[in-house]
């Protein structure tokens, strides 16, 4: 098998030079304008990797998603530092790696870690009102630890509440839809994509003042359908199954993580606030408030290791395993969306013209109902951090810009980006790993289709009308 990867490597390698060299890359800098479409083969090949690989060969992912990442990393760097020159190459990544891809895994790295020390024990009887009572909790949660932090601190208290009931699955899918997603759109901590904008300039709390209405919207009706459904089903099944976990007072531990979440959102917002300088590294100027942001997220990682006890981490089923994943997945998707950003930021010079075209309206305005809806069809199947700045860029990249002017804009590719998110299990990082861990509890869970059948039947409809409402 090794030596079948590096012929294809090989191969695509040499196929991808041919198709990518054209006169105008010989550029002494690198010029969106100059690219062909095949420098984003390698973005498209690493997000349809990590969609489909899971499900069709997952042995195969498990063992080799490092490599497969690395594969399409390199079909970035080496025809950058072929056809550009090294120094224009080593700018790029430069670039992305210190004002990107590193604060971005820092981030998920502290909130992961200090999510991971927050113990809820003890049990409560599933019954409609307890289940609406923590999905709204969730809910609310999920903008303060992250989507990934929420969904890992309150699946197992919910699992265990309704452990007595017949049917369960209902639970697991609205939670999904709720705690795993929608829920994090209020702050950049909440969901990858808000932080990359964040990142890019985005004021810290512009997100909790423009998505609240849709937000709050939708989390209103699907709390308000669950506890219908679930108080219907509930109703019909009469209680017979004995309870293997009968309830006793709800206890949490970990307290002083909260205190590392509150130093956590400090370190951010000093970081919008401060100018304390610059320092330059490979040509790249990084401001030195953000490396002591990026400081700050080491430091709570280390602190929240060393004062949570093991008991904490074991009952959490904590592992490294989620973090590495997305650390070697992110480094390939920060590399090849390179010559994609730079192609989108070309405009209409640029080979994604046509891309343009659907976003905007015949007067030359943005068409916001598709942004929300591309934003949010690419975001239910790819990765949605890279597809939110796809098209965060496709609106032209300015933060000043489109918090003013373009608010509209942005809050339907924020909103298409995180609510979207939930349509399908490969949307959001959290839904997969909430799969799992309820299929490992004994739960029933619907087949990959299955469960877009419940997306399709719950979750679109609710999207229409939030079009209707907020984005027309």
């Amino acid at each position: 098998m090794r030596v079948s990867l590096r012929t294809a490597g090989r191969t695509a390698l040499a196929l991808f030079l041919l198709a990518a060299s054209t006169p105008q890359a010989m550029a002494a800098e690198i010029n969106g304008a100059t690219l062909g479409l095949a420098w984003a083969l390698p973005f498209a090949g690493i997000l349809l990797s990590i969609a489909l690989f899971p499900l069709l060969a997952p042995h195969f992912w498990e063992h080799h998603f490092g490599k497969i990442s690395a594969f399409w990393a390199a079909l970035i760097i080496l025809p950058l530092a072929l056809i550009f020159g090294p120094t224009p190459a080593v700018h790029a990544l430069s670039h992305t790696a210190f004002l990107e891809y590193i604060p971005f895994i820092l981030l998920l790295l502290a909130l992961f870690t200090v999510a991971s020390g927050i113990v809820i024990s003890g049990n409560l009887h599933g019954s409609p009102t307890t289940n609406t009572a923590i999905l709204a909790i969730g809910t609310v949660l999920a903008s303060i630890i992250g989507t990934t932090g929420a969904s890992m601190v309150l699946i197992r208290p919910i699992m265990r509440a309704n452990d007595d009931r017949k049917h369960n699955v209902h639970v697991i899918v609205f939670f999904i839809f709720l705690v795993s997603n929608i829920g994090g759109s209020l702050t950049p901590l909440g969901d990858p994509p808000l932080f990359l904008g964040f990142l890019r300039g985005v004021d810290f709390f512009w997100t909790t003042t423009h998505l609240l209405p849709e937000t709050a919207f939708c989390a209103v009706v699907l709390l308000a359908g669950f506890f219908v459904i679930d108080s219907i089903i509930y109703k019909r099944e009469g209680h017979t199954k004995k309870d293997p976990t009968p309830d006793k007072p709800i206890r949490v531990r970990g307290g002083i993580n909260f205190i590392l979440i509150g130093v956590i959102i400090a370190a951010i917002l000093l970081s919008a606030r401060l100018k304390i300088g610059t320092l330059t590294i490979l040509g790249t100027e990084v401001a030195l408030q953000n490396l002591l942001r990026d400081i700050t997220m080491i430091v709570v990682t280390l602190v929240s290791l060393r004062l949570t006890p093991k008991s904490s981490h074991e009952a959490n089923g904590f592992s490294w395993g989620p973090i590495l994943e997305v650390a070697k997945l992110f480094a390939g998707i920060f590399i090849t969306i390179i010559p994609v950003l730079a192609m989108l930021q070309a405009g209409r010079n640029g080979a994604f013209a046509p891309l343009v075209g659907l976003v905007t309206n015949p007067d030359g305005s943005a068409n916001n109902v598709a942004y929300f809806w591309l934003t949010g069809i690419l975001s239910s199947f790819l990765d949605n951090a890279p597809t939110y700045l796809v098209f965060f860029e496709l609106a032209g990249g300015d933060p000043k810009q489109l918090m003013t002017t373009g608010a509209l804009t942005l809050t339907a590719i924020s909103a298409g980006a995180v609510f979207m998110g939930a349509n399908t299990y490969i949307g959001n990082a959290p839904n997969f790993m909430v799969y799992a861990i309820a299929r490992n509890g004994g739960i029933k869970m619907p087949s990959f289709f299955g469960y877009m059948l419940w997306s399709g039947c719950i979750l679109v409809p609710l999207f229409i009308v939030t079009t209707f409402l907020f984005f027309r």
